[in-house]
This record gives C-alpha cells, structure tokens and sequence, in this order.
C-alpha cells in the first residue's frame, strides 16, 4: 500500500503559478479599471482595489486549508456540501438581498455572498461522487435522471433568482458527461436546438418552415434512396400540405400563409411516420419524427421569448443577433466595450492611461467588462498573453485530469475545466459582441470576493486530488 504523499511536494506547481499570475494580473487591472487620484495606493482599502486584495489573501488562505485537508473528506461529504449550497440557494430567495434585479446575495454587514458562486463546485463534487458509484451507468435511465437532478436542480433555484447567467454555466457539465461516455446525439441534439432558436427569432415564418421542409425532403432522400419509397413520402407530405390548404379554403379560418403549410408538413411528417412505423423503415420514422418535433419547437420559441426572458435579457440577443440596433442604449455596454479594445491597437495605450477606462465609459469595468482594461491599456499584445495563460490553465487541467487513478478526481477536474472554459468563453465573448450579455465574471480577473473565493476552492480541491492521486482512497469505480 503506498504510503501518506507529501502533498506539498506533489502539488502540481505549473497549475498553481498560472492562478497565482492570473489573479494578481486579474488584481492590477482592477486598479487600472477604477484607479482614482484621490487614492493613489493600490492598498487602499476604501477602493475595489485595495478590497480585492484582502479578497486574494483570503483565497489564498483558503487555499491553503483545502490542501491540509484529507483527500477522503472531499469524497464523503460531496452530498453534504451539494445538499447545504442548495439550501442556501433556497434560503437567499426569502432572506437575501437585490442587486441589478437578482435576489442572489447574503449581506453580511458591508460584505456580500453569493451562494449561485459556490453552488458550481458544490455541483461538480456531487456529480463525481455519484458518477463514481459501482453502478452508475450512462445508458441506464435512471443514471441519466439522477445526473439531470444533481446538475438542474441548483440551476433551477438560481433562474429564480433572476440570475440567469449563472444558471447557464451549468449547461456546461454536458462536456463532463460528454467525456465519460454519453453519446454524441445528445451534443448534436444541443447543437440543434441552439440552431433552431436562432433561426426562430432571424427568419420569418415561412422561410422557416421552408427551410425546415426542404431539409427534410433531403434526409428523405439520401437517407434511403429508393426512388419508390421517397415517391410515396413526398407524395404523403404533399398530400397533408393539400389537405391543410383545402381544409383553411372550406372552414375559413383565415390562417396565414406559414401556419397552412405548417400544419400541413406536420400532418404529412406523421403520415409518413405511421406509415414507416408499419414497414419498418426506420431511417423515415427518425426523419418524421425529427421535423415534427423542430416544427414544434420553433413555434414554441416566440412564446419562450416573449414571456420566460426578461425585457433586458431579450434587448440584448436581438442587438447579438442583428435584430434590434442600440448602440446608446441596450448595446451601449458591448458597444462602448469593443471601442476601448479596439483603441488599444498592438501594444495598448500603457498602464493606467486608458482614456475609455478612465472616464467611465464602459460600465461594469471592474467586474463583467474587465477585460476591456486588458485591451485598452494592454493592446493586442496583452489580450494574447491573457488568452494564452488561460488556454495553458485548461490545457493543464485536462492533463491533470486525464492522469487521475480514481473516477471521482478524473471527473471533478474535467467539471473544473469546463466551468472555467465556460466563464472565460462567455465573458470574454460578450465583451467583443459575439454573445450576450449575461452577466458572468471572467475568472480570477473580475473584482469580487464570492467569485474569487468561488474559483479558487473549485480548482484547488481538485490540485488537492491531484497530490494524493497515487494513494488508496475509496472509489467504487476505477479510472
């Protein structure tokens, strides 16, 4: 039996210097981003700057209690920790306090927390304990509802909180399943509905649904190419699109042009899916089934969007996606947030001396916006540096991962990685216009203490699991 490691030797120091510069980087473009004359030092305590330092010294103590601590702890209070994060999820819905419309925060005299942070780690424990029981089994349904619950149900609570933009980091946990052997269908299904959303809110109604129907006239084709057979499905679907046209004709209903053909693509779709059910072809089944349910879905999206998505929240993907065009109002943020990175040009405008920054132009620069500093003061040159430590952090994390004897490490680092690419992703994505904005932090750059704190126990429990990998700890499946 291999003997207690010294932990502190095997830690993986490369992963632990990547977060210690991308945090005091992090910490000196906060000062940059609200640097004020009348408090000049960057210890000043009564400025974000001089808070956020006392915010690093915390995490790094922090730090410092999750590697002293034993390895087994991690492994058997999983649930616990899952199950008191979601309480307090519960909990801020009746006794926290608002902030930019999002119930989501204890305070705690001048401090604030916010559990929807913590919830993430809490999340990817439970799921690594779960997936490394002797019998789970990702083709089980049961294994498949479990996961759902462990990863939604926090999710759930943060939505309503009116925090939608924590709520969508969970999503990413499809990449730790993904990785542990779900099928690609689920990706590609994913994918799609992305697509089809999209779709929904740029094309107009009949150009959607001929787009759809063309699509699968084609799969029709290709997919089984009998000229017979395909002769009798489009004659199937023409003969529902006819009878949908006659039937609008007869009764009067004065439908518009779309929905006739709709619903007679969808009346032909189920024809031919009965009639494929009888003979047995199953490529024909998959193809009705799949346009009757894109059709439905799509017509489901205008609702969705007009009654689940709060008005800001619907302001801002019609300015992503073209649709709506605000540069001074609802894009004053992305907008002002591409003109101080743009400004920057190769080698940035130097330390302290962004004029976009300075005067106040883009809003949340401390925070949401940080990396708009890095742009303007840094340049082209510093954006690079910042991308790149951030790729060389999630590169490491998928080796250390990949090295990891037990199933519970491999997947908690797999769950670290992705949570992380997913921040880093999104905000730096939203800040030069090609996302939403949904209100994320960009990890251990943007100001605050729930943030910080949150990054740092997500990746050093898991640089902790990493220094014991070669010892015995109990794990019901094997790497």
């Amino acid at each position: 039996m291999p003997q207690r490691s010294n932990i502190w030797a095997n830690m993986d120091w490369v992963t632990v210097g990547l977060y210690l510069v991308l945090i005091f980087m992090g910490w000196f473009n906060i000062y940059a981003a609200v640097y004020n004359v009348d408090h000049q030092s960057i210890l000043d305590t009564s400025q974000q700057y001089g808070k956020q330092l006392i915010w690093i010294g915390a995490a790094l103590t922090l730090a410092i209690v999750i590697m002293v601590i034993e390895t087994n702890f991690y492994v058997f209070f999983s649930y616990i920790i899952y199950g008191v994060t979601v309480f307090l999820l519960m909990l801020v819905l009746l006794v926290g306090k608002e902030i930019n419309g999002a119930k989501s925060w204890f305070a705690f005299g001048g401090v604030l927390i916010q559990p929807a942070e913590f919830a993430k780690f809490a999340t990817g424990l439970a799921l690594a304990r779960y997936m490394s029981t002797f019998d789970f089994n990702l083709k089980k349904i049961k294994s498949i509802a479990v996961i759902g619950l462990i990863i939604f149900m926090p999710a759930t609570f943060i939505l309503l909180q009116n925090d939608t933009g924590s709520a969508l980091v969970y999503f990413s946990f499809v990449l730790v399943l993904f990785r542990e052997g779900l099928s690609g269908l689920f990706l590609f299904l994913g994918t799609l509905v992305a697509v089809l959303f999209i779709l929904a809110l740029i094309l107009p109604n009949m150009t959607l649904i001929l787009v759809l129907l063309v699509a699968a006239i084609i799969m029709y084709l290709i997919l089984n190419p009998k000229l017979n057979q395909f002769v009798r499905a489009a004659a199937m679907l023409a003969g529902g699109i006819a009878l949908a046209f006659l039937l609008n004709l007869i009764i009067g209903t004065k439908w518009e042009l779309a929905d006739v053909l709709m619903a007679g693509s969808v009346l032909g779709a189920l024809v031919i899916f009965g009639y494929s059910l009888q003979k047995r072809f199953g490529n024909y089944i998959i193809i009705s089934l799949f346009f009757v349910g894109s059709v439905l879905f799509t017509k489901t999206v205008d609702y969705a969007f007009d009654n689940l998505l709060e008005p800001h929240q619907q302001v801002r993907i019609n300015e992503l996606l073209g649709i709506e065009s605000n540069p001074y109002g609802a894009g004053y943020h992305v907008n002002q947030s591409k003109i101080a990175i743009g400004s920057g040009g190769m080698w940035g405008k130097g330390y302290l001396k962004g004029t976009q920054t300075k005067y106040n132009f883009v809003p949340e620069q401390s925070t949401d916006f940080i990396f708009c500093t890095v742009g303007e003061e840094w340049g082209f040159a510093g954006t690079f540096l910042v991308i790149a430590l951030f790729i060389a952090l999630f590169i490491r994390l998928v080796l250390l991962a990949e090295r990891q004897r037990s199933v519970f490490s491999r997947i908690y680092g797999y769950s670290v990685a992705v949570i992380l690419f997913f921040h880093f992703t999104v905000n730096i994505g939203m800040t030069i216009g090609i996302m939403p904005v949904i209100g994320i932090p960009l990890p251990f750059f943007s100001y605050g203490g729930s943030s910080l704190w949150s990054f740092t126990i997500l990746l050093f429990i898991f640089i902790r699991l990493d220094a014991s990998r070669l010892e015995n700890f109990r794990d019901s499946r094997n790497a």
